[in-house]
């Protein structure tokens, strides 16, 4: 097992928690969710718009996250694993960060803190891959740190706290061990004939685990990656891991991406948006760019289909997990920065249609999304292209506005006009000036009391 890529650190870290691990009490596996986790559900359904970020040392090549070195020759995942010796993002400054999504109206951060090459990028102690290594040029500065640098400054602005981890861990000899080729994201020695190895790495990842979940402050999300490590092959012991990380994190919403089961606490569509709403609790994560880590010049989505995509995720009952990857210098994009910004602004007019929302059947009617908070109902307009404005009425089935209420534009002031067609749909009248001169663009949110009250009390 010597190789130059794997720099463990195998004494008394590991030897204590091997033994932890068992004679550790499993979790608690009910079938049910307890009133504790579905009032953390219920706030994380509110929030509604978070951030996620890949970075680490393949931002230094514009590689998309860990995965050019699956199936490669050694020495192309030892040419891999040697950007660490050169990442040195002297820009980094996460206040700026916090304060950007702050501005685009984001409520909660995920953050990678080690992604399945295994380079972390907080201070483990339980390997040298890591940013605050002596060879990793970064580990001078005084920002070094980097997870809690990041999480303090997001906290610092009152956004939710998530932490993303790799289960898999392509940089460990308990994982990927050099007397076997690894040919693909996978294991690459068979667990059961090995159980050294496999309770080695399940040792280091519940090591690493117990690291963040006691040195980095409050943690809202713990939300793992990887889903391929799952039982019978690469069974990591997750009751036993939720049962620590529970610990001393009480509150902690678990995420095991793709794996089902009590621990997967909230699903997370990837790169899509459901057709339908989803019956449980949901995110879509999806890129900014083409990849999910920074790529030079990269092809952004428009401001419009961002708005757009965050309505028709809202409108399901979704939360829009939109990921942005820095460039290797630390600072984020600047087309980023202007589409956050821009997404920000929207949300200053219309936020009120989107956080602490739920869904109202029928979801959507051809341009139309629904949504509710408590008896107040949005039906927001969705024009077919960026240029499109408000047209002289909106039309929509669907819920009703009660006789003889009022119905109002988000972000501007008189009340509008409008009736119920003959076929009974709700027809709603823009008056020229606010069609010239509207609060926002991109879409629009229309505010009223819905004439069928049991529409909005679920």
């Amino acid at each position: 097992m010597q190789n130059s890529r794997f720099r463990m650190h195998l004494p008394g870290a590991l030897l204590g928690l091997i033994a932890l691990l068992q004679s550790a009490p499993p979790g608690i596996a009910a079938a049910e969710t307890p009133p504790w986790l579905q009032q953390r559900l219920d706030w994380f359904q509110d929030q509604k718009f978070g951030l996620l970020m890949h970075w680490g040392s393949y931002s230094e090549r514009g590689y998309d996250a860990s995965w050019p070195i699956v199936g490669q020759s050694d020495q192309f995942k030892q040419e891999y694993f040697d950007l660490a010796h050169t990442f040195n993002p002297a820009h980094f400054n996460p206040s700026d960060w916090a304060r950007l999504a702050k501005e685009a109206g984001m409520k909660y951060v995920v953050f990678t803190t080690k992604h399945h090459d295994g380079f972390c990028l907080f201070d483990t102690r339980l390997t040298d891959f890591r940013v605050t290594a002596s060879d990793v040029p970064f580990h001078a500065n005084a920002r070094s740190n980097i997870v809690r640098e990041v999480f303090g400054a997001f906290r610092q602005e009152g956004l939710g706290i998530g932490a993303y981890f790799s289960k898999a861990d392509w940089h460990s000899p308990y994982y990927w061990n050099p007397q076997w080729p690894a040919t693909n994201n996978e294991v690459d020695y068979d667990t059961r004939a090995h159980p050294e190895l496999w309770s080695n790495f399940v040792a280091y990842t519940y090591g690493q685990i117990q690291e963040l979940m006691t040195g980095y402050g409050s943690i809202d999300i713990l939300w793992l990656d990887a889903g391929w490590v799952r039982p019978p092959r690469e069974d990591i012991q997750m009751d036993r891991l939720v049962a620590m990380a529970r610990q001393y994190q009480p509150h902690l919403i678990v995420v095991d991406r793709t794996v089902g089961g009590v621990y997967e606490n909230y699903y997370t569509p990837e790169q899509q948006v459901p057709d339908q709403p989803l019956p449980h609790p949901w995110e879509t994560c999806m890129t900014m760019g083409t990849q999910w880590s920074f790529k030079p010049n990269d092809d952004y989505k428009s401001t419009h289909q961002l708005i757009q995509l965050l309505v028709n995720i809202v409108g399901k009952g979704g939360n829009f997990l939109l990921n942005i990857g820095p460039q290797p210098d630390g600072q984020i994009p600047p087309v980023a920065q202007q589409r956050l910004k821009e997404i920000g602004a929207w949300l200053q007019v219309n936020g009120a249609a989107i956080y602490g929302t739920r869904p109202l059947a029928p979801y959507k009617d051809d341009q139309v999304v629904f949504t509710h908070q408590g008896p107040q109902a949005y039906a927001i307009y969705l024009p077919d292209s960026e240029d499109a404005g408000l047209p002289e009425q909106v039309f929509f089935g669907g819920p009703k506005p009660k006789p003889g209420s009022e119905v109002h534009l988000l972000g501007a002031k008189p009340a509008l006009s409008w009736n119920i067609r003959a076929n009974g749909t709700t027809a709603i009248d823009i008056p020229a000036g606010l069609r010239q001169s509207p609060p926002c663009r991109h879409a629009f949110a229309f505010a009223f009391y819905p004439a069928d009250e049991n529409q909005t009390t679920h």
